[in-house]
This record gives structure tokens, C-alpha cells and sequence, in this order.
């Protein structure tokens, strides 16, 4: 059944090496993905203690108490022995070693959980929990930006270790419009996870989600990868707050190119790593789509769950833990979606920033793009997330429509803080 299940890559190490968007309808970031629409979601954060929680809490009373009923049932049987008790029953022999197939769901989860963390955030009047993949030995955690939101104005950072230790973190460095963020505890010697690449992945792969659920450590979920490149504006409650005060905090809109899982993600799991087949970690959880109910006032687990592209998160981390920042790609256009006669959605270009990449390159006020990097888009947020995987300085060709007529122009990516600064 392993085999059937776990295909393919041997236990064979992945490199760790190496660890790095705007929107709107503006593409000073950009987008990914083919999808027609991008997908309303959900942070997989949870605020504090639930009603989820407490539903599970009596769950896991209840089943204690199912295990003390049947103990005594089966103590009053009469007997002693084996016999006695398993009279009439067809039980399989016990063994004195268990043994785990080495591709097994069980392998898998034995190797990926000592590099899961459980985040506890105390701030802004608030307190959430996340999870968080131990990067490197010395201390390094990755997680969501916001999960760790609350206490970037002055608030605290917790880390729950596997082994159930407990030790204090700080905020090294947040990327809001990529929604990651790296914290740091004071401690050597952990394991850190393996990480793989999210290029790749395929649409069908075997998948485990791993990370807190409602506050429950160390909880793994199967599934597999139902799609992806696919366009997830998660901005929401997403918001930069300014550390040092000032007026209104100033909304960022997040549109990542996601890969969507339909292994079990609920509020508490953001932040936690997808991995695969052999535990290398190709995502970064952290959305989920909503169909409006809720539990406790979030939305539960309806199988659809998105992901942060591990190679993108890799760039990204590697920024933070040098520089505490990040650069993003610009592309310099503002979009629209539109529709075809077919009702197919488009990206249309509204506007092109003077003597921006876009402008260079030949992009024009009315130009339909259709894809980005050789990857097909639909609408807006498509166009944004696939831009967005890509870094300042890279040159990425651009299909666009034009009055009829397809042509692929090339655009050199510049630094968006270079331009606005």
C-alpha cells in the first residue's frame, strides 16, 4: 500500500540551500496561474481558545471516557487471560517491535513532525496561534506573516517545540505582500526540516499537512495536490502595521500563486509545512477557501486549501534572515479584469508606468495578457501572482493579445522600493 500511496523519490536528502510581489490592480507586484478566478480565502490562523476548541476538547473527553468503558467491560469479563477475554474473536498475534513501512504515512509524519513548531502570539489586544517549520539548526522558524501580526507593533512570540518545550521568540524579519515571516529562538542543535522544491510538484502528488489545528500539536492530514499555480488573493485581516506608531495601519493586498491541497487545513495550521512523498517540505500553509459557515467565527476545513510555493519561500526566508527585508518585482502596470465574449476572464492594461520595465519592453494601454513566463493567465490577480514569483532583475517573457494579433514581449523585473524610492 506504501508504495501505492508514496511513489516515486527515495528517502535521497534535498538541498536546503538557498531561502524570495505588489498587486492591486496594479501590477507593482504580480500574479501566477492559469485559473479563470482566483479563489476568496481564508487565513488558516485561529484566534485564541474557539468554540472549535472547545468542541474538541469535549470530543477528546468523551473518548477517554469511551477507552474507560470498554477497559472495564472487558476487566469484568471474568477471566485473566487471553483466552478469556478474546474468546470467540479472530485477534491478529502482537508483536513486541513495531515496525513502520519506510514509505508509509506514518514514516513520513516521524520524520517531518520534530521540525514542526506550535507559534502562540500575545499582542495588539489580541492572541492567535500558527504553526512554524524549523529552517536551521541554530534557531530559524518560518511561518505566515500573519500569524505573527499581532505582535509586530509589541507583543509576544512563543514557540511550542515537538517535544513540548517551550521557549520565547522575536520577530527577525515579515514580508506582508508574500504573507511569510521569520522568527528566531535562542536555541541550537534543532532539526530542521528538509526542503524541497515546489517546481516539482504535479497536479495528483500524494501530500501531508502538518501543524496546530485549533491548537491541536502536532496533528497530520493527508491529501493530495489539486492544483496549482493558482491565484489566491489572501489579503483579508492581512494588514502592515506600522511598529512605531503613526495613523491608520495601511491594508496590503496579498495575491500569492498557491498550491491548492485537499489534505485537512484549518484555522491554527498557517504556517505549517505540505510536504511530500519524502517529507521535504514544497509548501508553506496558509489559506483556506470559506463557504461562509463557520466554527467559533472561522470557517472550517471544506478541502480546499492553499499553500506558499516552498521556492519561493526559500528566497524570501533566506532575505529576512540576511537583511530583516524583502524585495519584490515590479513589473510598472496598472491592470482590470475583463471578459471575453465567452465569458473568459482576462487581464486588460490599464495603464503603464512611464519609463517602467512594462513600458520598455513594448506593453501598451489595451494590451490583453495571456500569459506570464510561459504560464497561461486569467484575470488580474493570475497576472499578479505569476509575476510575483519571479525576482527583481529577471527578464520574464510576456504573451499579450493585442487588436487580434499575439506576440511575447520581454520585461526585465526592476526592485519595487527601488522605484518608489
Amino acid at each position: 500500500m506504501s508504495d501505492l500511496f508514496w511513489p516515486g523519490p527515495s528517502d535521497e536528502e534535498h538541498s536546503t540551500e538557498g531561502v524570495g510581489t505588489e498587486d492591486t490592480q496594479r501590477l507593482d507586484r504580480a500574479p501566477d496561474e492559469p485559473e479563470p478566478q482566483s479563489a476568496p480565502a481564508e487565513r488558516a490562523t485561529r484566534p485564541w481558545r474557539t468554540t472549535a476548541v472547545a468542541a474538541g476538547l469535549a470530543a477528546l473527553v468523551f473518548g477517554g471516557a469511551g477507552v474507560g468503558v470498554g477497559a472495564a467491560l472487558e476487566n469484568g469479563n471474568g477471566g485473566s487471560g487471553a483466552d478469556s477475554v478474546n474468546s470467540g474473536f479472530n485477534v491478529a498475534p502482537t508483536s513486541s517491535q513495531s515496525t513502520v513501512a519506510p514509505k508509509s504515512y506514518a514514516a513520513i509524519a516521524a520524520r517531518v513532525l520534530p521540525s514542526v513548531v506550535s507559534i502562540n502570539v500575545s499582542g495588539s489586544g489580541q492572541q492567535d496561534t500558527g504553526s512554524g517549520v524549523i529552517l536551521r539548526s541554530d534557531g530559524y522558524i518560518l511561518t505566515n506573516n500573519h500569524v505573527v501580526t499581532a505582535a509586530v507593533g509589541g507583543g509576544t512570540v512563543s514557540v511550542v517545540l515537538n517535544d513540548g518545550t517551550t521557549a520565547a521568540a522575536r520577530i527577525v524579519g515579515t514580508d506582508v505582500e508574500d504573507d511569510l515571516a521569520i522568527i528566531k529562538v535562542a536555541k541550537t542543535g534543532l532539526p530542521a526540516a528538509t526542503l524541497g522544491s515546489s517546481a516539482a510538484a504535479h497536479v495528483g502528488d500524494p501530500v501531508l499537512a502538518v501543524g496546530s489545528p485549533l491548537g491541536l500539536t502536532g496533528t497530520v492530514t493527508s491529501g493530495i495536490i489539486s492544483a496549482l499555480n493558482r491565484p489566491v488573493d489572501t489579503t483579508q485581516d492581512q494588514q502592515n502595521v506600522d511598529p512605531f506608531g503613526g495613523s491608520q495601519p495601511r491594508t496590503t493586498t496579498t495575491v500569492i500563486s498557491a498550491i491548492q491541497t485537499d489534505a485537512a487545513i484549518n484555522p491554527g495550521n498557517s504556517g505549517g509545512p505540505l510536504v511530500d512523498a519524502s517529507g521535504a517540505v514544497i509548501g508553506i500553509n496558509s489559506a483556506i477557501a470559506s463557504t461562509g459557515s463557520s466554527l467559533g467565527g472561522q470557517s472550517g476545513n471544506i478541502g480546499v486549501g492553499f499553500a506558499i510555493p516552498i521556492d519561493l519561500a526559500k528566497v524570501i526566508s533566506q532575505e529576512l534572515i540576511t537583511t530583516g527585508k524583502v524585495s519584490h518585482p515590479l513589473m510598472g502596470v496598472s491592470l482590470a479584469d475583463a471578459t471575453d465574449s465567452n465569458g473568459n476572464d482576462l487581464a486588460r492594461v490599464q495603464a503603464v508606468s512611464k519609463g517602467g520595465p512594462a513600458e520598455q519592453a513594448g506593453l501598451q494601454v489595451g494590451d490583453i495578457i495571456t500569459a506570464v513566463g510561459g504560464q497561461k493567465t486569467a484575470g488580474a490577480d493570475a497576472v499578479i501572482a505569476a509575476i510575483r514569483t519571479h525576482q527583481p532583475g529577471q527578464s520574464v517573457p510576456v504573451t499579450i493579445d493585442r487588436n487580434g494579433v499575439s506576440k511575447t514581449l520581454t520585461v526585465k523585473l526592476i526592485d519595487a522600493a527601488t522605484a518608489q524610492g
